[in-house]
């Protein structure tokens, strides 16, 4: 069942929870994310609350002073909240360094159940898309956007893809893989032209 108030208050809840955040590097209202994200859900057979929590699914670990699990539970229910924890790499402040929390990512959404991994690899597949068409128009300055370098995050996205892809099989995961190479080929093409610039030198 698809109940309309249900998406209009997730929609209202992220926009108060997201209001003042842009995309990194960019003056790209973050809302915008969240909605493709809970699109994508959609269109590829999720159901509604899965929808509702693609577009709540950074909330915990960008915004954790304006909304709770407690409170996601009250207003969505459980299984939205838990599809939120889900998506969160972490939860708690200070963030631990990026490898290692990102490496106790990987072998726990290995592990997750498909409601949880339809909504991670759409975020997935939407911000892989995004580093694409930023990359292509912005070039090697795009990296000093983020925490770590272009080899370290075509590791992470890969891994993403063979973490997702245990014990689950789904056609979002096709699109994610394609991507994620579409990336790879653009991270190996600059790094040949950087060492080819610097040997004729």
């Amino acid at each position: 069942m698809f109940w309309p108030d249900r998406m209009e208050q997730a929609l209202v809840t992220a926009h108060r929870i997201h209001s003042d955040q842009r995309r990194k590097g960019t003056g790209i209202p973050y809302l915008t994310h969240l909605m493709a994200v809970s699109a994508l859900v959609g269109e590829y057979g999720g159901d509604q609350d899965q929808m509702i929590a693609a577009l709540l699914h950074d909330s915990l670990e960008d915004r954790p002073e304006r909304i709770s699990r407690e409170k996601l539970t009250e207003l969505f229910g459980w299984r939205v909240a838990h599809i939120v924890v889900g998506c969160s790499d972490c939860v708690c402040k200070p963030k631990p360094p990026w490898e290692p929390r990102k490496r106790a990512y990987l072998e726990r959404v290995r592990h997750d159940d498909p409601s949880v991994k339809l909504v991670v690899t759409a975020d997935k597949v939407h911000n892989t898309r995004a580093l694409v068409r930023d990359y292509r128009s912005v070039g090697e300055p795009m990296w000093l956007r983020f925490n770590a370098d272009k080899h370290q995050q075509c590791w992470y996205l890969r891994s993403c893809v063979g973490a997702l892809s245990q014990g689950w099989s789904h056609p979002i995961l096709d699109a994610f893989e394609a991507v994620v190479s579409e990336l790879e080929l653009l991270v190996r093409a600059s790094t040949l032209s950087s060492q080819e610039a610097r040997e004729d030198a």
